[in-house]
């Protein structure tokens, strides 16, 4: 190894800027803080608050707002909505026809919402009330998030009834 003129070893450059290109590159893999899955959850769920107020106003362009360009909404009785368009007309008629006739959908707030990373979901059960508040219908829920440009947008929804099926008319003879 070569020394300086006082005996100290003289580092060969290529070898410090390996060191120092590898050092950093460990410093960009370095973990960073834990993401903060309380207010994630906590956003979610606003999401589903805002869902439920606009619903029950009847503003169906509102909900349809909440959900993602390439979202797809699984409602019982109804064919797939895939993409805003189709949820947006989905819930244009249904949330106006819902609210003039009284009903109103109340949220259990005990649901459950899962973050993981960029993703979160929403799973709880619902009821369906009259003018009176007594309840006509009851049911469940799943609704995904998805974080996109740091807003949570629902990507995928779907709920069904607790209700029996209506009962298949007899064939005719």
């Amino acid at each position: 190894m070569k020394t300086n003129s006082k005996g100290i070893p003289m580092i060969n450059i290529k070898k410090l800027a390996v060191l120092t290109a590898s050092l950093a590159a460990l410093a960009g893999c370095a973990r960073t803080a834990a993401p903060d899955t309380a207010a994630d959850a906590t956003a979610a769920r606003a999401v589903n608050v805002a869902w439920y107020k606009a619903y029950n106003a009847g503003d169906g362009a509102a909900v349809a707002a909440l959900y993602a360009e390439d979202a797809a909404l699984n409602a019982p009785g109804a064919p797939v909505a895939r993409g805003k368009p189709a949820i947006s007309e989905y819930y244009v008629k249904n949330a106006a026809a819902s609210a003039a006739a009284g009903l109103a959908l109340v949220d259990d707030p005990s649901s459950d919402v899962g973050v993981s990373g960029d993703l979160a979901w929403q799973s709880g059960t619902f009821k369906v009330t009259d003018k009176s508040g007594a309840a006509v219908d009851a049911g469940k829920y799943l609704t995904v998030f998805q974080r996109k440009d740091g807003k949570w947008m629902i990507i995928r929804d779907t709920w069904n009834s607790d209700a029996s099926p209506a009962a298949a008319a007899p064939a005719p003879k």
